[in-house]
């Protein structure tokens, strides 16, 4: 089963992940891939390291069942490898040793507590896991209960962990495994498989194509914006590069923005660089790693990243005279926090994506200098659009009062793993054309650009008006004393819910819950307003800085 595609899609190749590297690997086997901390990967490195682990993973046992011609949308052929990893090469190693291998790799949040594990185990039904040895006693507490993980990989970290029984450490399974390319012929059919954060709900396994995802948000498009035509094409690109670009890919790699910005770097020719702390963000250690490599660009998510960083750019001086494009997304980033960007590193470049595990990427916003800065309006990407409430038509782009659906045509994901009823809610079939509508509220505006509002799924219902969290959130965040924010709604015997703001202010703030208010007042409308606020230390986020918004609704009813 395919997903729709687009004429130009048709005249090119079929991509997979593993042609397209080992083409770049064969082509540039010195050039740096990764660095991180003291190791400097080649991309000849990562291709033997990645082979050696499809190989290893082949003599277990995991193995591709059935073709993808022969399946649901909301069904996988392949056996599954969970990566239950920090940031490191590891994790882009799992992800293309289990590609060069035919199988399909699979995130997993390392926040997770043991039950939410099993649950993701269970319903990933994965069958070999990598994993730090830090995680090893949260794995050791849930084994029983996973007889379908035949296999454990332990890579070795600072916490100096034992292997666990049956384990075999990740260097130990690398050297015994042959560095030749496994004797099995990958396909754009092969999946992709990306698991949402769950801070709104049970994760859900998307299932992508390969070439799809590739070509949505991985790397097929040049920097023109025109589609690579064949993996030949992409090695050239690397090979005239040559090194002389390096980006910091900021945010966790378990989570979809940071993987898609590493390889859509890589297959432009760029080093992937990550900052030596993994655990969290450590400001001084992401900008002095940016100095340090001379990095051209970074990639964060929205403000939970972005207002440290700034903090620390007042605090201490970094040359950063090199960078030239920022890079945010998976979250808004105000326009304040763009300002004052611009303000630091003028030169450059901000470039505010929007996108979903759903939908691929589906619009940027620009800010520079010399353009201006705005948030919240996107320059839609091929295939984004609007459609209606009832699910039923496109709204067109001249329709600026119609609110709608955000949604995406074209390529998009083949479904949710073992979910058919949600598969067919998200993906619906309008007027005989696919759209991914994941649930973000949204209509046009001005010139054809596209106003998101926010996912439905946080939505406040106050005296009948729907008021959208996010922007809400982003009035809050325009006070100068306001470090984080998010907002929830609660019961209100008035208005049936009403606004709560969770707010934690900058070091040293004494601003009251009323000036915040009036800040808010000039950017949305009363109705919108906070019916009150709640002050917290710190504003409880996902290592890749979305909100949760479970979390904040019971600080809302606490309050």
């Amino acid at each position: 089963m395919k997903s729709d595609a687009t004429s130009n899609a048709e005249a090119n190749a079929e991509f997979n992940f593993s042609a397209i590297h080992e083409a770049i690997a064969a082509a540039s086997p010195d050039t740096e891939a990764f660095v991180w901390r003291d190791r400097r990967i080649t991309h000849g490195q990562l291709g033997e390291r990645s082979r050696r682990l499809a190989n290893y993973l082949l003599g277990r046992g995991l193995t591709l069942h059935k073709d993808r011609s022969a399946l649901e949308g909301h069904e996988s052929g392949q056996d599954h490898v969970a990566l239950y990893l920090y940031n490191g090469n590891e994790y882009l190693e799992g992800m293309l040793g289990s590609w060069k291998a035919r199988l399909a790799s699979l995130n997993v949040n390392y926040r997770y507590v043991e039950e939410e594990l099993l649950y993701l185990f269970e319903n990933a039904q994965a069958k070999a896991l990598i994993y730090h040895g830090e995680f090893a006693d949260r794995v050791a507490s849930i084994r029983d209960k996973c007889p379908q993980l035949e296999v454990l990989i332990q890579v070795a970290d600072e916490s100096g962990a034992a292997l666990l029984p049956g384990a075999v450490d990740y260097e130990e399974a690398l050297a015994s495994a042959s560095s030749e390319l496994p004797d099995v012929t990958p396909s754009g059919d092969d999946l992709y498989i990306l698991y949402t954060g769950g801070t709104t709900g049970m994760p859900k396994g998307v299932l992508w194509r390969s070439h799809d995802i590739f070509m949505a948000a991985m790397g097929g498009k040049k920097m023109d914006g025109s589609e690579y035509s064949s993996v030949e094409q992409i090695a050239e690109t690397v090979k005239a590069v040559g090194g002389a670009m390096k980006t910091l890919v900021g945010p966790p790699l378990m989570h979809g923005a940071a993987q898609w910005a590493s390889f859509m770097m890589m297959t432009s020719g760029a080093t992937i660089v990550l900052p030596n702390a993994v655990d969290k963000l450590d400001p001084d250690d992401f900008l002095s790693t940016v100095e340090r490599e001379r990095c051209v660009s970074f990639s964060m998510v929205g403000d939970a990243f972005a207002r440290p960083i700034l903090d620390q750019m007042k605090k201490k001086s970094y040359d950063v005279s090199g960078l030239f494009v920022i890079g945010s997304g998976g979250a808004p980033l105000s326009a304040a926090n763009k300002t004052e960007f611009l303000e630091h590193v003028p030169h450059a470049t901000i470039i505010d994506s929007i996108g979903s595990s759903e939908t691929g990427a589906q619009g940027s916003n620009a800010a520079s200098k010399d353009g201006g800065v705005s948030t919240g309006d996107f320059k839609p990407a091929e295939g984004s659009c609007v459609v209606s409430e009832d699910l039923t038509r496109v709204i067109d782009p001249s329709n600026t009062e119609e609110l709608g659906w955000f949604a995406q045509t074209g390529r998009v994901p083949l479904g949710y793993y073992r979910d058919a009823e949600k598969t067919a809610r998200t993906f619906p079939v309008i007027g005989g054309t696919r759209y991914s509508v994941p649930g973000d509220r949204a209509r046009y505006g001005a010139g054809g650009s596209i106003e998101v509002l926010g996912r439905d799924s946080v939505t406040i219902n106050s005296g009948g008006e729907k008021i959208f969290a996010e922007e809400v959130e982003a009035a809050v965040k325009a006070h100068p004393d306001v470090f984080d924010a998010v907002v929830a709604g609660r019961p209100s015997d008035r208005w049936g819910q009403e606004v709560v703001a969770i707010v934690a202010l900058r070091e040293g703030a004494t601003v009251d819950a009323d000036a915040l208010i009036e800040e808010a007042k000039k950017h949305i409308a009363r109705y919108k307003l906070p019916k009150a606020v709640v002050f917290r230390d710190q504003i409880q986020r996902s290592p890749s800085g979305k909100a949760d918004y479970r979390w904040a609704k019971e600080q809302a009813v606490a309050d």
